[in-house]
């Protein structure tokens, strides 16, 4: 039994491992403020699915892990990133059942509410930040959103399947 479990947890796991290896992952200086933010992608995907395996705490973990990672102040992303997923896990049954296209709004309603949460921290901590560090990762968050939540609905298929 608990190996089954820990067999269903090993997708997710990869996954945010992938996802953090993405984030701290340098890019050239013109692609920088687009990075997309790929550990909450993967996070709204998982709580969306697996409400009951993954919520709020393990995305506080996750964000503290990230925090350490890219070495910001230490609870910036477990704040944003838990506040994110408790939305998305109380408004799973719903997301789950929107269409691909309104998803993607949703998607981009939650990056943005994340950007802010962030933007908020650094300006209480004196932190300055340029327009295009909040509105690049939102873009390409949303843009993006389609291809991750299609491709790991093949790997969440795959993995119920087996």
């Amino acid at each position: 039994m608990a190996k089954r479990r820990a067999i269903r947890r090993l997708p997710v796991l990869i996954s945010i491992v992938v996802a953090m290896t993405l984030a701290i992952a340098p890019l050239p200086e013109a692609a920088e403020p687009f990075k997309p933010d790929w550990v909450l992608l993967t996070l709204i995907y998982w709580s969306m699915i697996l409400p009951r395996n993954f919520s709020v705490g393990s995305a506080w973990i996750t964000g503290l892990v990230l925090d350490v990672a890219q070495g910001t102040l230490l609870g910036q992303h477990a704040l944003a990133l838990s506040a994110i997923v408790f939305l998305t896990v109380r408004f799973h049954l719903q997301l789950r059942l929107f269409p691909l296209s309104q998803m993607t709004l949703t998607v981009a309603a939650l990056i943005s509410l994340y950007q802010f949460i962030l933007f908020w921290i650094n300006g209480v901590a004196g932190v300055g930040a340029s327009g295009i560090s909040f509105w690049g990762p939102l873009f390409s968050g949303t843009l993006l959103w389609p291809l991750v939540y299609l491709l790991f609905g093949t790997v969440s298929y795959r993995r119920r399947s087996a």
